[in-house]
């Protein structure tokens, strides 16, 4: 099953959808393994149209290219397949979105846009940092993923916005002061005037919604941001030299209603008419 109205070829879309089904570091309630396709499933429950935007997705030419195929428990392996498919794919001149998984599969895919753009900016929403350098014995992981990922953009290029949970006190560096934000659109704002032109990576944990707005996530966090207040910041980044982004950390199964993957459809739509 493809995302709805996802029916072009490759070579002749201009928006690409990528599941990547990997979850092998969560701690806490896995299972975005299956996002990719519950939120493709989900897809089929909502209108082509954005009233937000007045775009309608029938008039993109969308390409939805399945999963990455993964292996179930070797890492490092899922790592090095997620980094080689998207070195093949970036090579074609295309706006990518991928669908996680778990949010360690942003890093691959950061580390091979940033092959090709050399001044790459990584924006992050989420509840949390992910900026520890080790979880319980493991360098890489869900939680320690902004920081491999600001080893090779460099932390002055990593952008944080609604960070409300921090797992420990070396997360609070000096170079976060300004760069680590509540949300609101005057601080996406602030961001958006900072970065200008520059090449932009988003990485967009849905956890940084409220738990009464998406509870079906791995690590949910009370006091996070409405759909509304979501897509307002999202619509301000149209502004942004956007050149991939990734929506992670859907777990489709803690919500029994389905109301969490036809939110994340709902975003994705967003996305593509950005």
């Amino acid at each position: 099953m493809n995302f709805y109205c996802a029916a072009f070829e490759f070579q002749k879309s201009n928006v690409v959808l990528t599941g990547v089904p990997y979850d092998g570091t969560s701690s806490f309630r896995p299972g975005s393994r299956f996002a990719p396709d519950a939120i493709r499933e989900a897809s089929y429950g909502i209108e082509s149209y954005s009233p937000y935007q007045k775009k309608d997705l029938r008039d993109k030419k969308i390409c939805d290219l399945g999963n990455i195929p993964l292996s179930f428990g070797d890492k490092q392996l899922n790592l090095d397949i997620i980094e080689t498919f998207v070195d093949k794919l970036i090579k074609k001149r295309k706006r990518f979105i991928f669908m996680g998984g778990e949010h360690l599969v942003s890093y691959p895919i950061i580390k091979s846009f940033k092959k090709k753009y050399k001044n790459l900016t990584v924006i992050q929403l989420d509840a949390h940092s992910d900026l520890i350098d080790s979880y319980r014995g493991e360098r890489f992981s869900h939680a320690t993923v902004m920081k491999r990922a600001a080893e090779i953009v460099g932390f002055e290029n990593l952008y944080q916005l609604g960070i409300r949970s921090l797992n420990s006190t070396d997360t609070l560096l000096p170079y976060r002061d300004e760069k680590m934000q509540l949300f609101s659109l005057s601080n996406a704002e602030k961001f958006i005037k900072d970065i200008g032109k520059k090449p932009v990576y988003v990485t967009l944990d849905l956890d940084v919604l409220d738990t009464s707005v998406f509870p079906g996530t791995g690590t949910p966090e009370p006091g996070g941001v409405s759909y509304k207040e979501l897509l307002e910041c999202m619509l301000l980044f149209s502004a942004l030299n956007i050149v991939g982004i990734d929506v992670v950390e859907l777990s489709p199964h803690y919500d029994t209603s389905g109301i969490s993957s036809i939110t994340a459809a709902s975003i994705i739509r967003e996305l593509i008419l950005l």
